[in-house]
Order: C-alpha cells, then sequence, then structure tokens
C-alpha cells in the first residue's frame, strides 16, 4: 500500500470498499436512460416492464437490460407480484453515493482551507 493510500485511510477517509460501492452506482446513474427509470420509480412506486416502456421508443429487452445494470448496483430491486415482476427503487444505495460524495466534500473544503492557510502565511 502507498504511503498516500495508507495516509487517506488512517484519517477515515473513502475506504476501498465504499468506493467501488459508489463507483458502481454512479457508473448506473451515468446513463440518461437509467437515470430516467430511477425517475420514474421514484414517482410512480414499484412498476412493470411494460409500464417503464410505455411512451418510449425502447424495447421491454432494452429497458430489462437498463434494469438489472440499476439492480446490479443496488439501486432497483424486482418483486414478484403474482405472475408478474415489479420493479422498486431501493433507496439505501443511493444515500450511500450521497455520504461518498458529502465525504469528498469534507475532504474538498478541508484540503481548500489548507491552501488558504498557506498562500495567506
Amino acid at each position: 500500500m502507498s504511503p498516500r493510500r495508507n495516509a487517506l485511510s488512517e484519517k477515515g477517509l473513502l475506504k476501498e470498499t465504499a468506493l467501488t460501492v459508489s463507483a458502481a452506482i454512479f457508473a448506473a446513474l451515468g446513463d440518461e436512460t437509467r437515470l430516467r427509470l430511477i425517475a420514474a420509480l421514484c414517482a410512480g412506486g414499484a412498476l412493470s416492464i411494460a409500464q417503464l416502456t410505455s411512451g418510449t421508443a425502447m424495447s421491454r429487452q432494452g429497458i430489462t437490460k437498463h434494469l438489472r445494470v440499476l439492480a446490479d448496483a443496488g439501486l432497483v430491486r424486482d418483486i414478484k407480484v403474482g405472475r408478474e415482476h415489479l420493479w422498486e427503487f431501493e433507496p439505501a444505495q443511493l444515500e450511500e453515493a450521497r455520504r461518498s460524495l458529502e465525504l469528498i466534500g469534507q475532504q474538498w473544503d478541508h484540503a481548500l482551507n489548507k491552501l488558504k492557510m498557506f498562500v495567506e502565511q
């Protein structure tokens, strides 16, 4: 482990596992279609693939692929209701990503304060 990485870990900054989880979340959300799916699920509760494809030019297979990426990142899950599969938003992972961004913001604030103190001396 490099001295810099070790120093970051000792200070309680972003851990490697948190970075891996957050990276998967941000990668999944980095696609416009997947963002639209998340928005639809947040606004409409659990929805079927037929409901999610309604009014779009995407096929059911295309939507399913995007939902699988979101599910792999822990952002959505499918639930079986009778013979139908519904998809619903899982907020816990998004909260984890928000915490990661907050920690990165704190790190930036700390670094900028150190720079400010250095420049003012």
